[in-house]
């Protein structure tokens, strides 16, 4: 072995050579992706992280490739090819040899398929032991085995790829935004507790018992501490934790691109993060976003709009299924005969129920007669939906050719009048089915998003996961400051507390909360959240005020936020950020179906590692220094 290495230094990788490297001598590293004996011969496809070339071991060398006699002795060939006899899937090997043509047999579907390599000679560094699965895109083992040998499944050449992509990102944005004046500066990770937003992890701090740190679940209020010490631009590729339930997209420890700025605004945040996506795109896929975005910038949406039109604030643009507010509609009918809908228009009548933010309201979304979905595959839909806490079914019409309805619960109870205003308000067709949603604004729209999203995919508009070689951008801008818990009559903010009201809502912060707009925004594609951030709050005194609207006094504000509001008294330039999500940027862009798929060592939908086998319990030992009871 001390010949290949010390001696024998890599040439290439497998996946580089090509009908132009015909003649070299080379010297190539890899794993045995499969092994063929053909008696004399023996070919294996060598695999590294650049893809594979074929690999002969041919016995009687001397007399078909007489071209090796100035390379080789008998001896060394015949010893390779006594070597390749034994060889085994992942083993793991060094060969040099000469790449000739493979003449009629080439390979069109890899790109080294014009040659092969005639060894010389050869070594094996690692007999490994049979893999516990085959290694190849084409996999339908379990991905709980594959993540407890994930050393094994990054072997695959996708998950290299999405890596590829991955470190493509990584280059691109510190590229781009070194070169737009942000420095790279690092934070903490063990940090302040801090009350609000996601779940923190606790770490138990020994030398003072009894007390913990928090994982920091971002950089938010170490990058404004940046803004105040003059730092001005900053970034950062930062890791952040949040101990919430795993999904499709979300994960408990997960990479933020984070960044904030000085003396900016919204609309200057916007055309930076433009840029960066703009490069990102063309560093990692070889696509120019100028094409689809002929300005250069992303369209914008405010948040009561894409609420209203798509149920969401991070909506799919690839499609369209507006939904339709008919909220107005059923309570100028006074419900329009509807036992459910004359119960809500007499709340309304009779002040239960606001006028001015509707908090229960009625939406529908109308499938086109095109869709040709069956009775069944509608149940089926429905079906989907049941998981949604509060959801309580699925109301449904078909448009028949005088505009009556069928097949609806509503058909015998409802006005001519309403029918015929509803089918109005949705521009509804016959053969359309009208699917009417009602009840708390936050059920009604969560229903109908994922309704919207479902419907499109049953009608081939978006497929079952990933681009679909569509890209569709969007600023959803400007949501609630707070949110409104009607069990504890409270306000909590919507975002954090350091966001920066409208300037003409400011006056209704004492007035109006539930009104109260924000500089706040997200960055949309493809119906996934992949960033969000908003433009901070400076003014000691507006802070206060917000601060007042949470129920949080001076004194409990300072002792949770004070180290920043010392911060903010000591002169503090407007600043403002965001972050973006690294691992959905990078699913997305490797056309992953989840974010498993592009993180190196992921959890399981448990939060947990089954490779190593975390998390553990640990010894009452470590528990006792620690000054910590498990109960």
């Amino acid at each position: 072995m001390s010949r290949f290495i010390d001696e024998l230094k890599r040439t290439h990788r497998c996946g580089e050579l090509r009908a132009s490297d015909e003649g070299k001598v080379v010297v190539l590293f890899g794993w045995v992706a499969s092994r063929r004996d053909h008696g004399g011969c023996v070919f294996v496809d060598l695999r590294d992280r650049t893809g594979i070339t074929q690999i002969v071991f041919d016995r009687d060398y001397a007399q078909k490739h007489p071209q090796l006699a100035s390379h080789a002795s008998l001896e060394q060939v015949q010893a390779a090819h006594n070597q390749a006899e034994q060889m085994r899937s992942e083993w793991v090997i060094g060969i040099r040899g000469l790449v000739v043509s493979r003449g009629g047999n080439k390979n069109p579907k890899i790109p080294t398929g014009d040659i092969e390599v005639l060894v010389i000679e050869s070594t094996i560094f690692n007999k490994a032991e049979t893999p516990p699965f085959e290694v190849t895109d084409e996999i339908d083992t379990r991905e709980e085995i594959r993540l407890e040998k994930r050393y094994v499944d990054l072997r695959r050449t996708s998950l290299q790829k999405t890596l590829l992509t991955r470190h493509r990102i990584n280059q691109a944005t510190r590229n781009y935004l070194s070169g737009q004046g942000c420095l790279e500066l690092e934070t903490p990770y063990l940090v302040k507790y801090t009350p609000g937003g996601a779940r923190n992890f606790l770490v138990p701090a020994r030398m003072a018992p009894g007390k913990f740190f928090a994982l920091a679940e971002s950089p938010q209020l170490y990058k404004q501490l940046f803004m105040v010490a003059g730092f001005d631009r900053y970034f950062q590729i930062v890791k952040c934790f949040r101990d919430e339930d795993s999904r499709l997209d979300r994960q408990p420890e997960f990479t933020q691109i984070d960044i904030e700025l000085s003396f900016t605004n919204q609309d200057e945040i916007f055309r930076l993060i433009e840029g960066l996506v703009f490069a990102i795109f063309k560093e990692a896929l070889g696509l120019d976003l100028h094409t689809l975005y002929p300005s250069g910038r992303f369209p914008e949406m405010p948040y009561a709009e894409a609420m209203g039109k798509y149920g969401s604030d991070k909506p799919d643009m690839r499609f369209d299924l507006p939904h339709v507010d008919l909220t107005d509609v059923v309570l100028e009918h006074g419900g329009g005969g509807v036992p459910f809908w004359v119960e809500l228009a007499d709340k309304y009548k009779s002040g239960a129920l606001r006028m001015d933010i509707k908090p229960e309201i009625v939406k529908a979304i109308v499938i086109p007669a095109s869709a040709n979905l069956s009775r069944p595959q509608l149940e089926e839909l429905e079906k989907g939906l049941r998981e949604i806490k509060g959801f309580r079914g699925l109301a449904r019409a078909k448009l028949a050719d005088d505009g009556s309805w069928t097949q609806s619960p509503f058909a015998k109870s409802i006005t001519n009048e309403l029918r015929l205003a509803i089918n109005a308000a949705c521009g509804a067709k016959p053969g359309d089915i009208i699917c009417l949603q009602f009840g708390k604004e936050s059920v009604v729209h969560t229903v109908m998003a994922r309704l919207r999203g479902d419907v499109a995919k049953r009608m081939g508009l978006i497929p079952e996961y990933g681009h679909g070689n569509k890209w569709s951008f969007l600023w959803v801008t400007n949501p609630p400051l707070f949110e409104y818990d009607e069990e504890t009559n409270t306000f909590a903010a919507a975002h954090h507390a350091f966001t920066r009201p409208i300037d003409e809502h400011i006056p209704l912060l004492e007035q109006d909360p539930a009104r109260v707009e924000c500089y706040r925004y997200d960055l949309v594609l493809n119906g996934f959240e992949i960033g969000g951030g908003s433009v901070r709050l400076h003014d000691p005194e507006v802070q206060r005020r917000v601060f007042a609207v949470l129920g949080i006094k001076d004194e409990d504000a300072q002792a949770k936020f004070g180290f920043l509001l010392d911060a903010l008294k000591s002169g503090a330039p407007p600043h403002g950020g965001i972050a973006l999500g690294m691992d959905r940027l990078s699913m997305l862009l490797a056309n992953a179906q989840t974010l498993r798929d592009v993180i190196p060592f992921p959890k399981s939908n448990q939060a947990t590692d089954l490779m190593t086998g975390a998390p553990v319990a640990v010894e009452a030992a470590q528990l006792a220094e620690l000054k910590i009871k498990s109960v």
